[in-house]
């Protein structure tokens, strides 16, 4: 590796599994010191704790357990960092649920637990993460970077997961509106929109019926893998990123252009 995030201090919610999991080990190889915020240590396809493979293979990193949709929590995630390693440098809001229910069959609390974490979560995750970037001076002319993981499906409607698909259609203007509101402080702010993902955990997403649908759709000859998206959140994070912000950039071989 090249050390593209070498010493950077980024939190990434999300971090045990799938896509959140890919980018934090990553960015670790990239050099960068990582918080690790999620529900649980867990890795629901499998495998050693994200955070022990972290260390394991010798470099920094924090475990908080954080539930992105309480503001304490959130609050003390981007805390440790700087307590930590001495500032926030980036943040990856990656934590994310889905329903897998159209309309009809959604119920007012789980269309409020999905913006609670999608949505809201990216909200509370970002607004301290902001106030502590306006606090310390800037690095190659960027006081700190966000990148958001959206979605296609914020984009087009996600086949009977309503409240997924709304969520993160709210991702995308948020990530706007904080470039737009931010950039004069040098606060740069961007989004990463996967496509299918095979990450290898278990539930809805991997049902024959849904990945022979993705397949069909995506013209590349093969679905994407979490470090597909992981190396776009790697570059938008980096130094290399410095005149790009309120993007949404898609990852889905070429789903939304066919």
């Amino acid at each position: 590796m090249t050390g593209r995030l070498l010493g950077k201090s980024i939190v990434i919610t999300g971090a045990s599994s799938g896509i959140g999991r890919a980018i934090a080990c990553r960015f670790a190889a990239e050099g960068a010191r990582l918080v690790l915020a999620d529900v649980t240590t867990d890795v629901r396809e499998g495998g050693v704790p994200t955070i022990d493979r972290v260390r394991a293979d010798g470099y920094e990193a924090e475990f908080i357990r954080t539930d992105v949709s309480s503001e304490t929590d959130t609050e003390q995630a981007i805390a440790l960092a700087v307590e930590k390693f001495g500032r926030l440098d980036g943040l990856v809001n990656n934590a994310a649920i889905g329903i897998g229910k159209p309309l009809l069959e959604t119920s007012l609390a789980e269309w409020n637990r999905a913006f609670a974490v999608n949505l809201t979560g990216v909200f509370l995750m970002s607004k301290a993460a902001v106030a502590t970037m306006l606090r310390q001076d800037a690095h190659n002319g960027v006081r700190g970077r966000i990148v958001n993981i959206s979605s296609q499906h914020g984009m087009i409607a996600c086949p009977e997961d309503i409240a997924y698909g709304t969520s993160k259609s709210g991702v995308v203007y948020i990530t706007r509106q904080i470039a737009a509101d931010y950039a004069k402080h040098h606060i740069v702010c961007n989004a990463v929109a996967p496509g299918k993902i095979v990450t290898g955990k278990p539930g809805r997403a991997a049902e024959p019926r849904w990945m022979d649908y993705s397949s069909s759709r995506t013209p590349m000859p093969r679905l994407g893998v979490p470090d597909d998206v992981a190396n776009t959140a790697l570059f938008l994070a980096s130094d290399e990123a410095t005149f790009i912000t309120g993007e949404n950039i898609l990852v889905d071989g070429g789903w939304m252009a066919a």
